[in-house]
C-alpha cells in the first residue's frame, strides 16, 4: 500500500470509522462464515475500524486482525476488543495458519503488479481447503482517486491476477458475486465480492 493511502486512514480514521462502523454488512460476512467451521481461525486482513473482527468474535470464531494504519489500529482494537497489529499487506508471512482470511475492501489499495505477490502470501497462509474473501471496486480503473490509490476489478481481471500468483496451483474462484456499496447513498457503487478456495 502507498504512503498516500496511509496517511489519508492516519488522518481520516475517525470520519473513516464513523462512515462504515455501524454499516449493517450481515449478508456479506455470514457467506463466507458459511464456509467455516464453528470456531475456525480467521484473519481479519485490513481490518479497518474493526466492524468484521467484532461480529466474527461475536460468532464464536478465533481472529486475528492487521491494519497498516497507526490510526485505524488503534480504533479497531478499542472495537473488537483484542490486540490488533499494524502490519503492511506485505509483511503478512504465515503458513498455513488460518481457515479463512476477510480481506475486505483492502486489498484493493495494492497496485495491480504488486497483486500476484499479495495473493501467494494469502495463499501461504490459509490452511489446506481454506478460504479467502476478497472485494474489489468493480471495473477497470487503477490509480489515486480521493487521495487514496486503488485497482478496480472485473471478474476478469481477478481471475487474471489470481492465476498470475500461482500459475500451476491457482485459487479456484468458489463464489463471486457483484453488490452494491452497502453504506448509504452510495448504493450505484458496484462491487466484485469472491471467496477462493
Amino acid at each position: 500500500m502507498n504512503n498516500t493511502t496511509l496517511d489519508y486512514y492516519n488522518h481520516n480514521a475517525e470520519g473513516f470509522t464513523s462512515g462504515t462502523l455501524d454499516v449493517q454488512f450481515t449478508a456479506v460476512q455470514d457467506r463466507f462464515l458459511g464456509y467455516l467451521a464453528p470456531g475456525a481461525r480467521i484473519l481479519d486482513y485490513g481490518c479497518g475500524s474493526g466492524r468484521d473482527s467484532r461480529y466474527f468474535l461475536s460468532k464464536g470464531y478465533q481472529v486475528e486482525a492487521c491494519d497498516g494504519s497507526e490510526e485505524m489500529v488503534k480504533i479497531a482494537t478499542k472495537t473488537a476488543g483484542i490486540a490488533v497489529k499494524q502490519m503492511l499487506f506485505e509483511e503478512l508471512d504465515e503458513t498455513a495458519r488460518y481457515d479463512g482470511i476477510f480481506a475486505c475492501a483492502s486489498i484493493l489499495h495494492v497496485p495491480s503488479k504488486a497483486l500476484p505477490d499479495i495473493f501467494r502470501r494469502l495463499k501461504r497462509a490459509v490452511k489446506k481447503d481454506g478460504i479467502v474473501y476478497v472485494s474489489f471496486k468493480y471495473g477497470t480503473f487503477e490509480g489515486e482517486r480521493n487521495g487514496r490509490y486503488f485497482t478496480d476489478l472485473t471478474e476478469e481481471g481477478l481471475q487474471k491476477i489470481v492465476t498470475a500468483a500461482d500459475p500451476a496451483h491457482p485459487f479456484v474462484v468458489v463464489d463471486q458475486w457483484i453488490s452494491g456499496d452497502a453504506r448509504p447513498r452510495r448504493a450505484d457503487e458496484k462491487w466484485l465480492n469472491a471467496i477462493l478456495q
